[in-house]
């Protein structure tokens, strides 16, 4: 395995609020975000999601900023365009071609679950909301498909994406990463899990790619027993030319709010060599804020 210096990470000293939870106390979250830096201007798209018995996840935002901190929406996308019963992580990216944006969906089906991968495509991000629908991922009977991370290099599209097993009632919590590959974004070849939970670590439970950074090591969410569901933290993980492997050196990185929750971290980086990121972070009250750290 190739060795890096570690590289700056997040945590919750010296954040900075983005986007506050929609509402007080547990079950209200503003997170799940995903960000881009295109032509000098930050795109943002994150979820917004209430208690279950207001809806959980009901909209996605796509928001442009100048300055990476406040942010502008100019477009919303309701859980209803794609009749789910909530809207997880999404993913914002221009198409390498120049001729969009892709905005990727994480979506639960009703009464189940199950989860799937769904995508709009539009000619601007103002006009995601109308964009063409294609679902990317159905996922199946046995494997809910959500969360994906999603990069274009000189290779082509490479996804991280995060699978639930839905063969055990009871346990569809777990989760591990699979990795696949694309020509275009919409048509994927999966090519096997690269994360996976450790027995008796912080992650036994589960983990999940959230972001990779530019030194090529990886951010990842994960946590201990299924009544952490909701609230993981964020460890470091490194490629070793088949699969990530944890850094047992770096310890999670946590909020020192309530339940603790640091998820859903993403990376921007910067042309100053610094790095932008954000996170879903608890507040004192329970609630989920998205907060941005600079490092």
């Amino acid at each position: 395995m190739t060795v890096t210096l570690l590289p700056h990470l997040p945590s919750y000293d010296g954040a900075e609020l983005v986007v506050p939870a929609p509402g007080d106390g547990p079950g209200n979250w503003a997170g799940a975000a995903s960000a881009v830096l295109h032509e000098g201007v930050f795109w943002l798209t994150w979820r917004n999601r209430r208690p279950l018995a207001e809806g959980r996840g009901v909209t996605v935002d796509v928001a442009r900023s100048t300055d990476g901190v406040h942010f502008e929406t100019v477009a919303e996308v309701h859980r209803d365009t794609f009749g789910c019963e909530s809207l997880e992580r999404p993913v914002l990216l221009p198409l390498p071609d120049g001729s969009g944006w892709r905005l990727y969906l994480s979506c639960a089906t009703w009464d189940s679950k199950h989860w799937w991968v769904d995508s709009l495509t539009a000619a601007t991000p103002d006009e995601l909301g109308s964009g063409h629908r294609q679902v990317v991922l159905a996922g199946d009977d046995t494997v809910a498909v959500k969360d994906p991370v999603i990069t274009i290099g000189p290779d082509g599209w490479e996804m991280w994406l995060c699978c639930h097993p839905l063969t055990e009632p009871g346990h569809e919590d777990r989760m591990t990463t699979r990795r696949l590959v694309s020509p275009d974004g919409l048509v994927w070849t999966d090519l096997g899990e690269v994360l996976a939970g450790r027995p008796g670590e912080w992650d036994a439970r589960g983990a999940r790619v959230t972001a990779r950074l530019a030194d090529g090591s990886f951010l990842y969410d994960g946590r201990a027993d299924a009544a952490s569901n909701w609230f993981e933290t964020t460890g470091l993980a490194r490629w070793d030319g088949s699969r990530l492997v944890a850094d047992a050196t770096v310890p999670p990185i946590s909020s020192p709010y309530a339940d603790g929750a640091f998820r859903y971290a993403t990376a921007v980086a910067l042309p100053d060599g610094r790095t932008r990121f954000y996170v879903e972070a608890a507040r004192p009250d329970g609630a989920h804020d998205l907060v941005t750290v600079l490092r």
